[in-house]
């Protein structure tokens, strides 16, 4: 949001109208003159927020190495992520703002793809979507959006490695690699259940991915 807030207000400085789809409980979707606000209801409470990105952010600087470190990126990013499923959970099975937002014919869904929610959402409007995207806790994001990403070269997520590595590390690199995928599988595959509900059909969620029409990666690449 911090990313896409100067955007949504730029856009309406230009004459669009913009709706923000907001969880009632939230940390910096605030009411706005530039926007006006869909709220829809959650099953936890402020408190819960803070705590989780108080524990997820303390984690980050929790010592680590190289044979272990995707599993504590995996513990770490579950604390945030099974807070925001049962968050997606809430609003696809909300049938009042889906009406809402179906009737309302938007020409456009701006998500952050990190947590799916916003893909399912755009498939199910029929819209064009635009991912503002820091990058999954996996490198997929260049496999999934088609882009070069060759493991000889590019450093993989935890490996800390430069883009000079030595052989050793080469072969690292590529073991991490070859773990991303299942990485992906856990952190993501429950969304698959919630898509296939709200699109009554079968649903692989990298293809829906890959229905982004505009990748917006916010790092070096």
């Amino acid at each position: 949001w911090l990313s896409m807030e100067n955007i949504v207000e730029l856009l309406s400085e230009k004459g669009h109208d913009i709706v923000v789809l907001v969880p009632e409980v939230n940390l910096l979707l605030k009411e706005s003159k530039h926007y006006t606000r869909q709220i829809y209801s959650v099953p936890f409470g402020q408190e819960e927020l803070e705590n989780r990105y108080r524990s997820f952010g303390k984690n980050h600087f929790a010592e680590r190495w190289l044979l272990n470190a995707a599993q504590m990126e995996y513990r770490n990013s579950m604390i945030v992520i099974d807070m925001y499923f049962t968050n997606c959970q809430s609003l696809l099975e909300d049938s009042a703002t889906l009406s809402v937002l179906r009737q309302s014919k938007f020409d456009a869904l701006f998500t952050d793809p990190a947590l799916p929610c916003g893909v399912i959402l755009a498939e199910y409007l029929g819209l064009p979507s635009v991912y503002l995207f820091r990058g999954f806790p996996c490198s997929l994001e260049h496999t999934i959006s088609r882009s070069p990403n060759p493991v000889s070269y590019i450093p993989r997520c935890y490996t800390q490695f430069s883009d000079k590595m030595t052989f050793p590390q080469r072969v690292g690199n590529y073991l991490v690699n070859y773990l991303e995928t299942y990485l992906f599988y856990c952190l993501y595959s429950k969304y698959e259940d919630l898509a296939s509900n709200i699109l009554k059909r079968d649903v692989h969620l990298p293809t829906l991915y890959r229905n982004g029409s505009i990748w917006l990666l916010q790092y070096d690449f």
